[in-house]
């Protein structure tokens, strides 16, 4: 006859193996398990080997490591009434265990749903050329805001990134049409400045020239008037060494050439007579 004990032994065996496994737990370091012993809290356990009591205690394990969540694109209307779809990230980190598992049923719903409200809150303060230009500044204020609500649940806020700001079509034609009248200056204000180089830089070599120029002129001027003082001085030099009866006979040459010429008045200047009287001197006191 078949005997049950046995299959008892084997069933309690089994059982003993499986309280002793769900009783042994080994928590990574950045998890912690949060105890309830008969359905009161008796606080976090870990990290490394935690033994648990079988039925007794039950545990709830929560994770210590940054997280990231999507917030989906939501539809906020402006200060100025101009409804835009905005969609972003928020980073978050559990600072007490405890009260993440107290404080509030389902964390991230709760959380997702502050987000929510926040993000129509801070949009709703804000005109619509604000959102679109001063994002940081939106950043700050919703992180700050999604803060100040989790903190009680013992999540810390680190950051918050918006992705992605889709304002209404009319303003997004606005701003094509912006963006191409800012370009079009920007290239004619470029032209304009290179037009404007290039002629500063013509009258610059133009008045470089004109400088090389006068410059030239005036060293061959007064290399000119250098080599006329030179040719004065020598012909000074020569005529100290001429006597007065050789100036007398170059004059009377140039009045023969003058004598041979076409015209029938002749003028004598008034020098002429001393010059006779020095010459006939000069002759007489030879003889």
């Amino acid at each position: 006859m078949f005997s049950v004990v046995p299959i008892l032994i084997v069933l309690i065996a089994v059982l003993i193996i499986s309280l002793l496994a769900s009783s042994i737990r080994v928590v990574p370091e950045y998890q912690r398990l949060i105890v309830f012993r008969l359905g009161r809290c008796i606080g976090e356990k870990g990290p490394g080997f935690v033994m648990l009591i079988p039925v007794v205690d039950r545990a709830v394990m929560v994770d210590l490591r940054e997280q990231v969540r999507e917030i989906p694109a939501q539809t906020s209307i402006t200060k100025d009434n101009a409804p835009i779809s905005i969609d972003f990230l928020w980073f978050y980190k559990v600072i007490e265990p405890t009260s993440t598992v107290l404080q509030v049923g389902n964390f991230e719903l709760a959380a997702q749903g502050i987000a929510t409200t926040t993000l129509r809150s801070v949009i709703g303060s804000i005109m619509l050329d604000s959102v679109l230009s001063e994002r940081e500044q939106i950043n700050n204020a919703l992180r700050t805001r999604l803060d100040e609500v989790t903190e009680r649940w013992g999540v810390k806020v680190t950051n918050v990134e918006i992705r992605e700001i889709i304002p209404p079509r009319e303003v997004q034609d606005s701003m094509n049409r912006q963006l191409a009248a800012e370009r079009v200056r920007r290239a004619v204000v470029t032209e304009s400045l290179g037009t404007r180089e290039a002629a500063i830089n013509v009258a610059d070599g133009q008045k470089q020239s004109a400088i090389l120029q006068a410059e030239g002129t005036r060293q061959a001027q007064v290399l000119n008037a250098e080599g006329y003082a030179q040719a004065l001085e020598n012909i000074f030099k020569a005529a100290k060494s001429v006597d007065s009866k050789t100036i007398t006979l170059q004059y009377f040459e140039t009045l023969k050439k003058l004598g041979e010429g076409a015209s029938t008045k002749y003028i004598f200047p008034m020098e002429f007579t001393s010059m006779m009287q020095d010459f006939l001197k000069g002759r007489d006191k030879d003889k």
